[in-house]
């Protein structure tokens, strides 16, 4: 099952559909938020969509103007270059996890079945959530939980993984919870181990990575007045997405002319956008989503 698509109208109305243009949804999943791009589109639009897992494809939407490339979108320039095109409309990226993964217990994205430690978006990949526990160094372990899962007590959750583990691996969510149950206290255990979990996957994905580079290709890819949709949900992805639409980089300021003007490829369109409180009440997963958009202005 997938779930509702968040920020659904919000995000589609970002890109500005123009019915002969071409777009791209980056994050395909269960197909929501192309359908709508599609509902807008004209007999000659065309959509291209990306996802990287291979149960996305059963999705796949029966409609001539309709691309389904099994791919990761850190490739989006390769893959669409491979099909002749060099522009396009409008991006639309959506970077949370479907429901579909969450729910699959197999996948052992979810805190609430025992799996194996697995966590990986692509089957194909070989790094998994087994080799982050049971094969980082200390200190890779330590840098990850904090960065990536805001864990405050970083350091002592991954000494105690590095000694547990040297006893035996530690092979399912199931052990990995037994594990670190002295960091799990009653009524917060959810929570912390959602940020374990959320931390690992990121590393095993190399989330952040891709979405760097694929923020890098977007400013080449769009026509000038082109679009960019992009809804993150953790503080880490909006920040380089915010950063990246007002600097044009991920750290630092932007170099400014002799005349103090600064060459940015970017300008924001609106606010940020958040979901409604009644879409929360339909969807809890849409209570941290934020929606920037930007439009594509010239060098």
């Amino acid at each position: 099952m997938y779930h509702n698509p968040v920020l659904l109208q919000e995000s589609v109305d970002g890109l500005a559909i123009k019915e002969d243009g071409v777009y791209v949804d980056v994050t395909f999943g269960g197909g929501g938020h192309s359908k709508e791009i599609l509902n807008r589109l004209g007999s000659e639009g065309k959509l291209f969509a990306f996802d990287q897992d291979t149960d996305a494809l059963e999705n796949k939407l029966n409609d001539g103007r309709f691309t389904l490339i099994n791919a990761n979108f850190r490739f989006i320039a390769q893959y669409l270059k491979f099909y002749g095109i060099r522009k396009v409309d409008g991006i639309l990226a959506d970077f949370g996890v479907s429901s579909h993964q969450f729910d699959k217990a197999e996948r052992g994205f979810s805190t609430r079945f025992d799996a194996e430690l697995d966590m990986r978006m692509d089957q194909s990949s070989e790094l998994s959530a087994y080799q982050v526990v049971n094969e980082y160094e200390f200190d890779d372990l330590r840098r990850l939980l904090f960065q990536y899962g805001d864990l405050r007590n970083a350091n002592a959750i991954a000494k105690t993984l590095v000694e547990r583990r040297e006893e035996a691996p530690i092979k399912t969510t199931e052990q990995l919870k037994q594990v670190l149950g002295r960091f799990l206290p009653k009524g917060r255990e959810q929570k912390i181990l959602a940020q374990i979990y959320q931390a690992i996957r990121i590393e095993v994905n190399q989330e952040i990575a891709v979405i760097e580079e694929f923020l890098l290709q977007t400013p080449d890819l769009l026509e000038e007045g082109g679009r960019l949709s992009i809804i993150s949900y953790h503080s880490l992805e909006d920040r380089l997405v915010k950063r990246y639409i007002r600097a044009g980089q991920f750290e630092g300021e932007p170099e400014k002319d002799f005349y103090g003007n600064i060459s940015v490829p970017f300008k924001k369109v609106g606010q940020l956008v958040t979901p409604s409180a009644d879409e929360i009440a339909q969807n809890n997963r849409a209570r941290s989503a934020k929606l920037r958009i930007a439009k594509r202005i010239k060098d």
